[in-house]
């Protein structure tokens, strides 16, 4: 193996350890990640959260075991490939050790630490940006169309996984019309790979149609309850954060995507970036929605600078550059990681406040980040809810309903008695049993229902009781009521079917 070599796999080594030890044993998987687990025993063409790239991660994770050890393993995997992408691009643009050095230590050191400790769509959206980028500079290089059908293979792969990528056309495309670079259009190949990308996705987007679109529904209310609590200037100010210690490289590529001769065949890539950032602010997108934009940015500031650093003094400050990134990333490694207890967070709390990590989709700041809450409570609610399951007469003829996904698939993820939970969120409204007769109930509900629950449940059963609840007051499910109701004096089945059409009519 060449010296290059060794480099790159202790970079990915470093980068799969890192994944593993910054994730404190105490914290549970987060929310988003049961929905995602579950979408593995469901396997579809599409779904009302993500499209089905996310299911086929989760089939292979579940016939590896289901183990922790697998859900982390395959986000830290996407990250892992993001280094070697920067890294070749790098190598594309004719970058030496230095250049190839910088650019994995930027990449390494960044929000992806973070991005890639979460089993979710975005780790794999980041390389499927960088990877379309990529391909894109072996194209602009060589001219060969066999990289336009492979950058349209990625592209598809990225939107069956997170139809975010789409951004990266809409900054992308215009971006070209201001280059030389717009010859492309003129190509016929390059609509026979936009052939090949839309024959790719139609599943997903005929799924979508025969389902009427639920994408809509769920951008609709992703601003109706989410996008509408977002700053612009939040926005910008996150971008900075992302990768502050690699924002002096990322700023260089910039710099050098307008001055730097042997750059200039890749102009496109400059008047992109800024398109995509102004389509983000307009659409009020989340912050890490545009994360994916910058790795590739790493690699021509990497470049630019190996040449700049090259030779006479300014080469002592090559090593002062590799070491950026790692000494910004010490403090940060503190508090951007879920390596603290929530005691700790909530004693130093003015440090993460500072950051804006204490504040929640909802626009306001709570005791720890939201992803954190959001990773406590799980296990005491799967434990508890076994417990109430097998206290039931008839146990096997009970059904469990829950108010969230997260409720539902983190009791399917902990239980050990095979149970099954559902809920009327998310893609669990799909995925109610109906061919089995119930006469038990078990309703996982917010604490402010609890004399509605009652009041409104207990009628239709002949013993109802509040079981029991989430006590852990860190837990964004704090309180969280179990009731368990038994022996139905009506046919559950049909109960159950007339409140799905309901819940389906209303969306």
């Amino acid at each position: 193996m060449t010296k290059k070599g060794f480099i790159l796999v202790g970079f990915i080594t470093l980068k799969f350890v890192l994944q593993y030890v910054l994730i404190s044993p105490e914290y549970d998987l987060q929310r988003d990640e049961y929905l995602h687990l579950d979408l593995g025993h469901h396997l579809a063409w599409g779904y009302l959260s993500v499209p089905p790239f996310t299911s086929w991660i989760s089939k292979i994770i579940y016939l590896l075991g289901n183990s922790v050890f697998w859900v982390k393993f395959f986000p830290a995997l996407f990250g892992a490939l993001t280094i070697l992408v920067v890294w070749k691009a790098i190598e594309e643009l004719k970058g030496n050790l230095f250049a190839l050095f910088l650019g994995a230590t930027c990449v390494l050191f960044s929000a992806l630490l973070s991005l890639n400790t979460l089993y979710q769509p975005n780790s794999f959206d980041v390389l499927s940006w960088t990877t379309v980028f990529f391909i894109v500079i072996k194209y602009f290089n060589s001219e060969n169309p066999k990289w336009l059908f492979v950058a349209a293979i990625i592209f598809a792969l990225g939107f069956l996984n997170k139809y975010n990528i789409v951004f990266l056309l809409l900054g992308f495309l215009p971006a070209i019309l201001l280059t030389k670079q717009r010859s492309v259009f003129v190509q016929r190949k390059l609509y026979l790979a936009l052939l090949l990308g839309l024959l790719l996705i139609s599943p997903n987007l005929l799924w979508q149609y025969n389902n009427n679109f639920p994408v809509i529904t769920h951008l609709k209310e992703l601003s109706d309850t989410q996008l509408v609590n977002i700053d612009r200037f939040d926005f910008l100010k996150s971008q900075l954060l992302f990768f502050i210690g690699s924002l002096f490289v990322i700023i260089s590529g910039l710099y050098a995507l307008l001055v730097y001769k042997p750059f200039k065949k890749y102009k496109a890539f400059f008047w992109s970036f800024f398109f995509t950032l102004i389509v983000f602010i307009f659409f009020k997108a989340k912050d890490y929605y545009a994360i994916g934009l910058y790795p590739i940015y790493i690699s021509f500031g990497s470049v630019f600078l190996a040449k700049i650093l090259k030779s006479g003094w300014k080469k002592y400050l090559q090593p002062i550059a590799i070491a950026i990134p790692a000494l910004i990333f010490i403090p940060m490694f503190n508090i951007a990681f879920p390596n603290k207890s929530p005691e700790y967070i909530v004693t130093h709390s003015d440090s993460y406040k500072e950051l804006g990590l204490l504040r929640w989709e909802d626009g306001k700041d709570h005791l720890i980040p939201q992803d954190y809450a959001d990773m406590l409570g799980w296990k005491e609610l799967a434990k508890k809810v076994d417990s109430v399951y097998s206290k039931l007469p008839n146990a096997d003829q009970t059904l469990i309903v829950c108010d969230n996904y997260g409720q539902a698939g983190a009791i399917n993820y902990y239980t050990k008695l095979g149970i099954k939970a559902v809920s009327f969120n998310a893609d669990y409204i799909n995925w109610f049993n109906l061919d089995q007769k119930y006469v038990n109930l078990i309703r996982i509900k917010n604490y402010r229902e609890k004399d509605n629950e009652l009041k409104e449940t207990s009628p239709y059963f002949k013993s109802s009781v509040l079981a029991d609840s989430i006590t852990n007051k860190y837990a964004r499910e704090f309180k969280t009521l179990i009731f368990a109701f038994s022996g139905s004096t009506i046919d559950i089945n049909k109960r159950i079917k007339s409140e799905i059409k309901e819940v389906k009519n209303d969306h």
